[in-house]
């Protein structure tokens, strides 16, 4: 966060951080009456880079197992898993798509490792990213160890296909299904990638960045809501 006078890229700029968008003003908005104070901010929207070694804790552990148990069954680290990234103590591994269901049976299935249990499929969407808007992130657990590690992968707007980890974790089931309802990503290899919340027949995916805020009619009621800009006036 920087001030109106300080250059934002010299404001934001770290080794450490990728930067996919600045914003100006508190929630992104300008141009527009302002109430607050915060309409002058510059902020950035940055992504954690690769993290160096030694990434600490058991996290070398795991990924020394993983790149062993990897190439045992014919699959190179290095094209598998596109970074490393440890962050507030915590690990995430970004996998290629191609390669998340081996790296995830490898994960569940290796003793040393076990991560026995996946705890959903969150989905996230930067629309700024050009290339890899769509991300989707897998945190496990594992109840043998007592450990966690987070799983990360992305996919195009224009290409928005992951594997389904459905044949891995069967638990993953209606959490796909979720994250397609709402985000739009596709899982291949679902047995049943139907919407679980919306409509069979809704346009668009709500939890889209890029989805409207507001305007859409409420069917059971023949209402409308109004978007946030139309709700109130200030003079």
């Amino acid at each position: 966060m920087s001030s109106p006078e300080q250059d934002p890229q010299e404001a934001i700029r770290r080794a450490d951080e990728e930067v996919i968008d600045v914003r100006r003003g508190m929630f992104g908005v300008y141009d527009t009456p302002d109430t607050s104070g915060y309409g002058r901010l510059v902020r950035a929207v940055t992504l954690p880079g690769s993290s160096p070694r030694p990434y600490g804790g058991y996290f070398d552990e795991v990924v020394d197992v993983l790149s062993a148990a990897l190439k045992s069954n014919g699959v190179e680290y290095t094209d598998a898993i596109e970074k490393v990234v440890v962050y507030r103590g915590e690990l995430t591994l970004h996998v290629r798509r191609e390669k998340l269901i081996q790296v995830a049976q490898r994960l569940r299935d290796e003793p040393p490792l076990r991560f026995e249990l996946c705890l959903g499929v969150n989905g996230v969407h930067y629309p700024h990213e050009t290339g890899r808007e769509l991300h989707a992130v897998y945190p496990l657990k594992s109840i043998t160890h007592n450990r966690r590690v987070r799983l990360e992968v992305v996919a195009p707007e224009s290409d928005p296909h992951i594997p389904s980890l459905f044949s891995v974790y069967p638990t993953n089931d209606w959490h796909e299904r979720e994250t397609y309802d709402f985000f739009g990503i596709i899982f291949d290899g679902h047995p049943s990638l139907t919407r679980i919340e919306m409509p069979d027949d809704w346009h668009g995916y709500p939890q889209r960045k890029d989805y409207p805020l507001g305007g859409i009619p409420v069917e059971y009621k023949g209402a409308k809501i109004p978007p946030p800009d139309e709700r109130r006036a200030y003079n």
